[in-house]
Order: C-alpha cells, then structure tokens, then sequence
C-alpha cells in the first residue's frame, strides 16, 4: 500500500473520530467508508483499518482505566479496615 494511502486514511480516520465524538454518531464511519468505497476501494479498505484500530484501542484503554480503578478502590477499602 502506498504511503499516500495510509498517510490520507489515518488522517481521515482521525477527523472521522473527532465528528463521531462530537455528535455522539458511533457508525458514522460506515457512512464515510461508503463514500470512499464509491471512489476508492483501496482508500475505503485503508481507511476503515485505521478506523478498527482507533476503536479498538480506546476500548483497551477503557479496559486498563477501569481495571485500575477497580484496583485502587480495593486497596482504598482495605486501607480502611
């Protein structure tokens, strides 16, 4: 894949999270993908990768932040007794 691609599908990932966070539209990227797939299915297929990834990671994040507050609210507990 060329660098054009990835450089323009990671860049329209970002812009495309940033309108999903701001109007609360969680697929709002099938609607951009289906766009890009009209004109490009190499930049669609780029672009939904960098899509996957971003989601995929904020839900691992989301993940480890609640793990460690578990966490930390046992030990707070314990530190009570």
């Amino acid at each position: 894949m060329s660098d054009t691609i990835t450089i323009l599908a990671a860049k329209l990932a970002e812009d495309t999270m940033k309108v999903m966070d701001e109007t609360g539209q969680d697929r709002f990227y099938v609607e951009v993908g289906d766009v890009l797939g009209a004109a490009s299915q190499s930049l669609e297929e780029a672009f939904l990768t960098e899509i996957r990834v971003r989601l995929a990671e904020r839900k691992a994040r989301q993940f480890l932040i609640n793990r460690l507050s578990d966490h930390r609210s046992k030990v707070k507990a314990i530190e009570k007794q």
